[in-house]
């Protein structure tokens, strides 16, 4: 037996390369062009599949989808989205891939106290806050850190202040 090998082992966990190109295409401007693709992907992935797989997903990281109700209409509105996980709930981010205005979602969320949130199979609701002030300041940091494509987003948004989300269970 070698001295390296032991039956208490445990297998490595092998990373997702996905993650790192993921990363990396999210910094690339002229990845942004083809938002509308990669939305109708996503979409359609997600619809295929019963929300078992989604486009964010096979790139290794975490997304929900978040459904309120419109805020003049009243018609329940879904939109995927890039989620950071904390706690039991997640962040989501404004950015509308770097467009100088905000993301339609991001207003109805804005005017909702509460959102089903679903990520993969399990749905709840959940309650939404928008952050604001010093906090959102902590969380723009942390944010960027998880995802480093919103400086660029940011950027190409002309400085536009991204809305930050916090989803909580109920």
């Amino acid at each position: 037996m070698n001295a390296g090998s032991s039956s208490s082992a445990q297998p490595r966990r092998r990373r997702n390369p996905l993650v790192a190109l993921a990363r990396w295409l999210g910094t690339q401007e002229w990845v942004m062009r083809l938002a509308p693709v990669i939305i109708w992907l996503e979409s359609h992935l997600r619809s295929w599949t019963g929300n078992r797989v989604s486009l964010i997903g096979i790139a290794g990281l975490q997304s929900v989808q978040v459904t309120v109700p419109g805020r003049k209409s009243g018609t329940p509105r879904t939109t995927a989205l890039l989620c950071i996980p904390q706690g039991d709930g997640y962040i989501v981010t404004g950015s509308n891939w770097g467009r100088p205005e905000h993301p339609m979602w991001s207003a109805n969320l804005r005017d909702a106290q509460e959102a089903r949130v679903r990520s993969g199979s399990h749905e709840r609701r959940m309650s939404v806050r928008m952050v604001t002030g010093e906090e959102r300041e902590q969380l723009w940091t942390f944010v960027t850190e998880y995802w480093p494509g919103y400086l660029m987003e940011h950027a190409r948004s002309g400085g536009r202040e991204f809305r930050i989300f916090l989803l909580q269970p109920l």
